[in-house]
C-alpha cells in the first residue's frame, strides 16, 4: 500500500486527493524538489529544503514550514521504504478561482515517493531548436511549470537520447530539462553560471565545490568540442554522456568525469546532508 502526504497527514494513495480547483493543477502555480532516498535516509535534504523556499518566495507564495517538510519527507519514506526512490516534494498555490488570482484557502503541500532505477555510466543528450529565458520571472526557480520541458523530453526520446539541452535567448549553453550540463575543456570543468537561466541544481552546487569546477559563459558550439560532457542531477549524480546529437565520445566516462563520479560517490556516501 503506497502512503502519501496531503496537508497534514498520510494517506493511502487511492484517498489522496488534491482538488481539480488547485492553483497547482489550474495554472502551474507551485513549485517542487526532487529529493534521492537511499534506504530510508533522505540526501542533501536541507539543500533542497532551502531551495524549495526560494522558488516558493520567487513565486510570491508563503514560505513553507520546514520543520512540517521534513516530518512529511520522514514519514513517507518510512511508511514506502524503497533501496532508491524519488522522493517529491510538490508545494502549491492551493484552492483558488479559476484564472490567474491566488485564493486565501493557504499552500497545498504533498509529499509522494516512488522507486527509482541506478542510471547508467553514461547517456546520449540532443540540443533543441526551444530556448530558456534567462530574463523571465520564472528564471532560475523550480516551478511545476514543466510543460516546455515535458516537450523537450519527448523530442529527445524520439531520437534514443535520456535528456535534451537548452540554449538561452542570447545563445548560450543553459541546462537540460531535469540536469545541469559541464564541459570539459583542456582538461578543466566548466559549467554555466547561473545568469544563463539554469536551475541552482543541489548536485551541481555540490560537484561545483568538490571538484573546483568553474562558472564559465559558454556559447553552444562548447558541445562540438569539448572533451567530455556530464550531467549532473538528484537522480543521474555525475553521468557522462555518450553522444551529443550527431557527435559520438566514444571514450565516455572520460578520465576528467569518471574523477567527478567517484569523487562524488564517496563524499556523498560520507555525509547524507552535505
Amino acid at each position: 500500500m503506497t502512503l502519501i502526504w496531503v496537508d497534514g497527514e498520510l494517506r493511502d494513495a487511492d484517498a489522496a486527493r488534491v482538488s481539480v480547483l488547485d492553483h497547482g493543477l489550474t495554472v502551474g502555480d507551485g513549485v517542487f524538489e526532487t529529493v534521492k532516498a537511499v534506504d530510508g535516509r533522505t540526501f542533501a535534504l536541507t539543500r533542497h529544503l532551502e531551495r524549495l523556499a526560494v522558488s516558493a518566495r520567487g513565486l510570491g507564495l508563503p514560505e513553507p514550514d520546514r520543520d512540517e517538510v521534513r516530518r512529511a519527507c520522514a514519514a513517507v519514506v518510512e511508511a514506502n521504504p524503497v533501496p532508491l526512490g524519488r522522493l517529491r516534494i510538490t508545494y502549491t498555490g492551493g484552492l483558488s478561482p479559476l484564472g490567474s488570482d491566488r485564493g486565501d484557502a493557504g499552500p497545498t503541500l504533498v509529499v509522494a515517493v516512488g522507486e527509482a532505477k541506478p542510471r547508467p555510466d553514461t547517456t546520449a543528450v540532443v540540443t533543441v531548436p526551444w530556448v530558456r529565458n534567462e530574463r523571465g520571472a520564472l528564471a532560475g526557480l523550480k516551478t511545476t511549470s514543466y510543460a516546455e520541458n515535458v516537450v523537450a523530453l519527448a523530442h529527445a526520446h524520439r531520437q534514443g537520447a535520456s535528456e535534451a539541452l537548452f540554449g538561452n535567448t542570447v545563445g548560450r549553453l543553459c541546462e537540460g530539462t531535469g540536469s545541469n550540463v559541464f564541459v570539459v575543456l583542456d582538461g578543466e570543468v566548466h559549467t554555466p553560471p547561473l545568469a544563463s537561466g539554469c536551475l541552482a541544481g543541489i548536485t551541481r552546487a555540490l560537484v561545483a565545490e568538490w571538484t573546483g569546477a568553474q562558472e564559465t559563459d559558454l556559447p553552444m558550439d562548447v558541445l562540438e568540442r569539448a572533451e567530455e560532457v556530464f550531467l549532473t542531477s538528484t537522480l543521474r549524480d555525475v553521468q557522462a554522456v555518450h553522444r551529443i546529437d550527431g557527435r559520438e565520445l566514444p571514450s565516455a566516462p572520460g578520465p576528467v568525469t569518471a574523477k567527478a563520479m567517484r569523487t562524488f560517490a564517496e563524499r556523498s556516501a560520507a555525509d547524507i546532508d552535505p
